[in-house]
């Protein structure tokens, strides 16, 4: 009988030393997108287009189908992480701002960059309106990478309000992408039709995120694993089983995914900040994966013949149509002023997600599909670029940004005790202690106001220049970090 050696299986050596030089060199040229203040994502897909088949690497890759499946499992991880990162607490008051812009700004965003392509590159409205559900909504990757490497701090509660809009649009963008494909290749059927399905999908996508991010919580903390290695185990099949078990029940996986990770990150369980750490390396794996395969499939020579009328569009998607979108969809939302909408208006980085989407019609196989993929790809690198670059720009000329530094825990009074002052924009203010979601393992054991130094009850509210003096487990250091940073 034949034995099998590893060494047998044709390439595998090569493409393993391949993959982990792209991946090394990327991450390695981070190092000059910080000091170039180019987002990193972008070095990403620059790094695949140089070891495609039209560059230095000569590496041919065209399987769109795989791109997709390796796009998806992505993007579960990628909305997982953000998820985690995030609190029901400080998501909870822009829940219908974040559901607007989730919603109505991406049918905005899709109509007006419909129109725009067929009007610029003579696509029939059908195909133009194809190309504007892809690039229709902002990319949670991109958007939850830049952010953090920016280190922002926005004036109320615009931060978590661009990071559940970016992780929640998504369905949106993919249920229209989903039909406006299907009505290309069947003509009869109409948009109308599908709306009922739309609301399915959201309910279920919820339900399903919801009980699973419950029981995942609940399984953690009774269940005693052996080996601490096996908790990772356990989140990544949660991660899993939410979108899997949402799209065989008809439903949204990707909203069921980040839901299931928002319910995860705002409750205690065992390992949670080693949890944390570890999904948020796993997302970025996920993201490099995802930038650089993009980048492969990417022919250069095809994106300079649609170079300019693809920088027309750009700058259509970046100074008019998202920003469009963005005042119609929070017009209801009075307490926000105009600055603050123009600045989450200009926050609307496109990333992975639309190029994943932009290979639905190539494998679908509608007419025009290959050229719409190359002007989403040519949409997606000016994005990046453009509204990547200039954030912080943009926050100062908006007003929007907070100078000085982070309120985080000033200094370290025991082994398990830190202090904590609230500045006057700390989102904990005019909070009752008991709504302010400390950690349960947590205890605010004094509270100085002035001269007044007291114990806090449940009930006190807290103001500006509060200090308090919390006692605490290690572990949730960098959860108390991660609330008091709002």
């Amino acid at each position: 009988m034949p034995t099998l050696h590893l060494s047998s299986i044709p390439y595998l050596e090569p493409f393993l030393f391949g993959a982990a030089f792209l991946l090394l060199l990327g991450v390695l040229s981070s190092t000059a997108s910080s000091r170039m203040s180019v987002p990193i994502l972008a070095f990403f897909i620059v790094v695949g287009m140089l070891a495609g088949s039209e560059g230095i690497g000569g590496i041919a890759f065209n399987d769109f189908r795989l791109t997709y499946s390796l796009g998806t499992i992505a993007l579960i991880f990628i909305l997982f992480a953000g998820g985690m990162e995030s609190k029901w607490s400080i998501v909870r008051p822009v829940l219908a701002p974040g559901i607007l812009l989730a919603t109505v700004g991406v049918v905005v965003t899709s109509v007006l960059m419909g129109l725009s392509a067929t009007l610029i590159f003579g696509l029939t409205p059908l195909q133009g309106q194809l190309l504007g559900a892809i690039v229709a909504s902002t990319d949670a990757a991109a958007v939850f990478a830049v952010l953090k490497a920016k280190s922002l701090r926005l004036r109320g509660r615009i931060l978590p309000m661009l990071e559940l809009e970016s992780g929640s649009n998504d369905p949106m963008a993919v249920f229209l992408t989903f039909v406006i494909t299907q009505i290309c290749l069947t003509p009869n059927l109409s948009l109308l039709s599908f709306a009922p399905h739309l609301v399915l999908q959201i309910v279920i996508g919820v339900l399903v995120g919801y009980l699973v991010g419950r029981g995942a919580v609940r399984v953690i903390n009774q269940v005693v694993l052996d080996y601490e290695g096996l908790y990772p185990v356990v989140t990544i099949g949660t991660a899993i089983l939410s979108y899997s078990a949402t799209q065989m029940l008809g439903g949204s996986g990707f909203l069921a995914v980040y839901v299931t990770g928002l319910i995860m990150g705002s409750r205690s369980f065992l390992h949670k900040v080693t949890l944390l750490q570890f999904h948020d390396g796993l997302a970025w794996l996920m993201q490099v994966t995802m930038f650089v395969v993009l980048g492969l499939l990417v022919f250069p020579s095809k994106l300079m013949d649609v170079a300019i009328p693809g920088l027309v569009l750009s700058i259509i998607l970046i100074f008019v149509a998202r920003p469009l979108a963005v005042l119609c969809a929070l017009l209801p939302i009075a307490s926000l002023t105009i600055r603050k909408k123009l600045f989450i208006g200009w926050v609307g980085l496109r990333g992975a997600v639309p190029i994943v989407l932009a290979t639905i019609p190539m494998n679908a196989g509608v007419e025009g599909a290959d050229l719409i993929f190359n002007i989403v790809f040519f949409i997606v690198l000016a994005s990046l670029l453009i509204h990547g670059t200039t954030i912080r720009f943009a926050a100062k000329f908006f007003d929007v940004l907070i100078a000085g530094k982070l309120p985080l825990v000033e200094r370290r009074v025991a082994s398990n005790m830190f202090e904590v002052v609230l500045e006057q924009s700390s989102l904990m203010l005019n909070k009752r202690v008991v709504d302010i979601g400390i950690p349960t393992t947590a205890l605010i054991v004094l509270l100085t106001r002035g001269r007044d130094t007291f114990i806090p009850r449940g009930s006190t509210v807290l103001e500006a220049g509060d200090k308090l003096l919390i006692a605490s487990r290690k572990n949730d250091v960098s959860d108390l970090q991660e609330l008091f940073k709002h």
